[in-house]
């Protein structure tokens, strides 16, 4: 059965899209847990990072590695904090947050963000995407 993401990369969900190639996306996380929290996902469906194949996992790496500046710009933060879990969705994806403490990167803290200030942050983020394919 297709995982959530794999649902939103086929457009049968809508997301908040920061960026996308033939091999990637990257949106918000519609339960954030600090604002401007972004999915990274390859297209192709594998649970676990770790069985990506070596290509596919560099360039996800890479794709997450050219988005952190734009977050950076349009989400105030000290930094951007990088998670890769891998429990709550059985496809493979990275955690970009914006940071300003530790605490910011707290999954039992969940954030309450409108689907209109979703749309603002993704809006304030892809302003600043520029991705070198």
């Amino acid at each position: 059965m297709a995982s959530i993401f794999s649902k939103i990369i086929a457009g049968e969900i809508p997301c908040h899209k920061i960026a996308e190639t033939d091999d990637f996306l990257a949106f918000l996380d519609v339960f954030p847990v600090a604002p401007g929290h972004t999915l990274v996902i390859p297209k192709k469906e594998v649970d676990y990072i770790f069985d990506l194949d070596e290509e596919l996992y560099v360039g996800l790496m890479r794709f997450a590695r050219q988005l952190a500046p734009a977050l950076e710009q349009a989400v105030p933060c000290r930094r951007i904090g990088v998670s890769v879990i891998g429990l709550e969705v059985p496809h493979t994806h990275v955690h970009l947050i914006p940071l300003n403490s530790m605490d910011d990167m707290n999954f039992n803290k969940k954030l309450k963000m409108s689907p209109e200030e979703l749309a603002q942050t993704a809006e304030r983020i892809r302003k600043f995407v520029s991705l070198e394919l």
